[in-house]
């Protein structure tokens, strides 16, 4: 397992490279100049090109990144033109509100995920599995960002029973019930899609599960529908569910880019917006390498979870 590990880590490398110069080269192609951009509209051309040279942005693409690579290699993410503060102090300034946004989310989408999935497997073709089936649809269905401004308007605007903004700091001196009242509707908005594919495929996987002759004989010898729905049907179907929930854990920190902006949170995914309209390059490298990593690392520790649930499976 060990060997296993590091050997995916070791794969992790390459990854992380191609997408650092496929980000490096799409900025590139963004119309605008980082430094008018910093400078504003009313700078004289001297001054755009002294800011160039100072910034190094009078060197050619290939130049820069690599640059930027050596740097790198030192765990110097380069320093943000539009902050002027270090990429590495910003990014993780802002990685702990996106893991907070983003794990609330993945458990949410659990939470109501598989336990949808199990009701409508255990209904099947009741009214239960027809209502859950059809709001699971929904939820897939519904973007992101659309269903973050609706229940922006009906929750924050109408009923006005959460804030659809203003939260600066999560883990400041606001307190607990102040970051969670702030924390429901994006963390809701963000899990609904993920929760709509793990019902899905939680309610495929208890269906074969369930009529598997173990089961059977399970009923047979007296074990109560409950024991045998959780203690042998879903032990068995979520050994196939880990990988998926690990996928999914990937969405969610991936959507939290535009969920984070429709709600104003202070996180990676508002960053790397604000970053892009301002051609910083060098902090969505920055962001974009982190979020990158943590999405391999999560598929990472599915994979081992699931190993370690069932041992059968090959490394």
């Amino acid at each position: 397992m060990v060997g296993y590990v590091l050997r995916r880590l070791l794969l992790t490398l390459p990854v992380l490279l191609g997408v650092s110069a496929v980000v490096f080269g799409l900025m590139a192609l963004i119309p605008g100049d980082p430094a008018h951009a910093i400078l504003g509209p009313y700078a004289t051309p001297d001054n755009v090109a002294r800011l160039k040279a100072e910034l190094g942005l009078d060197r050619s693409l290939p130049e820069r990144y690599a640059v930027w690579l050596g740097h790198l290699l030192h765990g110097d993410l380069g320093r943000s033109y539009s902050l002027n503060r270090p990429v590495l102090d910003e990014v993780t300034e802002r990685l702990g509100p996106t893991l907070l946004l983003a794990g609330t989310a993945l458990l949410l989408a659990n939470l109501m995920g598989l336990f949808a999935g199990i009701v409508a497997a255990v209904r099947q073709y009741g009214w239960q599995d027809r209502v859950l089936t059809l709001a699971v649809l929904a939820g897939i269905s519904t973007p992101s960002f659309w269903l973050g401004l609706v229940m922006t308007l009906v929750f924050a605007v109408w009923l006005q029973w959460f804030p659809a903004s203003g939260m600066r700091v999560p883990f400041g001196p606001s307190g607990a019930a102040d970051v969670l009242h702030h924390l429901v509707l994006p963390a809701v908005t963000l899990a609904v899609v993920a929760a709509g594919v793990i019902a899905r495929l939680t309610r495929a996987n208890m269906l074969e599960v369930l009529r598997q002759d173990y089961v059977r004989t399970a009923r047979a010898k007296g074990v109560g529908e409950r024991g045998v729905v959780l203690r042998h049907a879903f032990r068995a179907a979520v050994v196939n569910l880990v990988p998926v929930i690990g996928i999914q854990a990937g969405f969610v920190l991936g959507g939290a880019v535009y969920i984070e902006t429709v709600f104003q949170w202070p996180g990676i995914g508002r960053m790397l917006v604000e970053a892009i309209s301002t051609r910083d390059v060098l902090l969505v490298q920055g962001g974009v390498l982190v979020l990158s990593a943590l999405y391999v690392l999560f598929n990472l520790a599915a994979d081992v979870v699931q190993h370690l649930l069932d041992p059968r499976i090959p490394t």
